[in-house]
């Protein structure tokens, strides 16, 4: 099977066949696509490469959902709209039944969130998908990691460091191990995340800041920190536990929680004001979302074991939390 034909075959859509955003789709040198009137783009662009991002034997189905989702969750901390994406799809071999999963895994997630595929590229080497996600959000409410405020209160998404739980899991790292039922459910939350667009979308005007927790909560509340030139107090008492992470040692609780990553939920900033309005966002949408802290004008973070008040010693940020970095040492 060559090139063109492996694209016709799996990623070309006919008509009738998901949405239709582009006013020039796939099969031109380049897609056309227009914002609606009083709209902005929203562009980004996420790679993931195997044994890198994900392990070799994980289900294509789940590879192809991940590999949007991670793009579509952007998209949420800014409060876009998903529009349409492009995919880049380096291959070792042609594998019609592994591209068919694959294929129909990127496309159920994309047609769910009404998003268009539009082009791409496809090439022969180590396998590695990258793509390109573009959204729509009203102009001037665009949410960013620059807006949060000293007295703003800091909220988190459903169960942050499931995925770890599961990475350590494979890893064989865990004593105890994960039982049957816990494994598989922190394994889905580590394959098929759910990208929180919804939520992204009705935290416009809501919000002050907001960013995703792709590389740990606490390295990625530091980069809203940094650009909004504020510090935080987290208390440790209020973040969020599923069942399987309430179940496991306290330390290790704390390690897959703040340092896990590869979550995809919403760490956001709002003022006190909009506390009800994120309660009620949370009971529409059947979300848990939780309030963990608050931004204070001090810069660096705190992390105090009980108490938003921030009563009671404050706990020193371990070196093993640090954001994920693929070039550190």
């Amino acid at each position: 099977m060559g090139e063109f034909e492996l694209i016709e075959s799996f990623f070309w859509r006919r008509p009738g066949q998901g949405p239709r955003r582009a006013v020039v789709g796939n099969g031109d040198d380049c897609a056309v696509i227009a914002p609606a009137p009083g709209m902005q783009l929203a562009v980004s662009t996420d790679t993931l490469v195997e044994g890198r991002h994900f392990l070799s034997t994980v289900d294509p189905r789940r590879l192809g959902h991940k590999a949007l989702a991670v793009n579509l969750s952007d998209l949420a901390a800014c409060g876009a709209q998903p529009l349409a994406f492009t995919l880049a799809l380096t291959l070792p071999r042609v594998d019609a039944t592994w591209l068919q999963a694959f294929a129909q895994g990127l496309l159920d997630l994309a047609d769910e969130h009404e998003c268009e595929l539009i082009g791409g590229d496809t090439t022969a080497g180590p396998l590695a998908i990258g793509i390109t996600v573009m959204g729509e959000v009203p102009v001037g409410q665009t949410l960013l990691r620059s807006g949060a405020r000293a007295g703003d209160d800091i909220w988190v998404s459903g169960f942050p460091g499931e995925a770890r739980l599961a990475l350590e899991a494979f890893r064989g790292t865990l004593h105890p191990g994960l039982s049957g039922d816990a494994f598989d459910a922190t394994r889905l939350a580590m394959e098929a995340p759910d990208p929180r667009v919804a939520l992204g979308v009705g935290l416009r005007g809501v919000a002050s800041a907001a960013v995703d927790v792709s590389d740990g909560l606490l390295g990625d509340l530091g980069h809203v920190l940094r650009r909004s030139g504020v510090g935080a107090m987290l208390a440790l008492d209020t973040l969020p536990l599923s069942p399987w992470l309430a179940a496991r040692p306290r330390a290790e609780q704390l390690d897959c929680i703040l340092a896990g990553g590869d979550d995809y939920e919403l760490v956001f900033t709002a003022p006190p004001a909009r506390r009800e309005a994120v309660a009620a966002l949370g009971d529409t949408l059947g979300l848990v979302l939780s309030r963990i802290g608050r931004i204070e004008a001090e810069p660096g973070v705190r992390l105090h074991v009980s108490g938003l008040d921030g009563e009671g010693d404050a706990t020193p940020v371990p070196n093993r939390w640090a954001s994920f970095d693929h070039f550190r040492g």
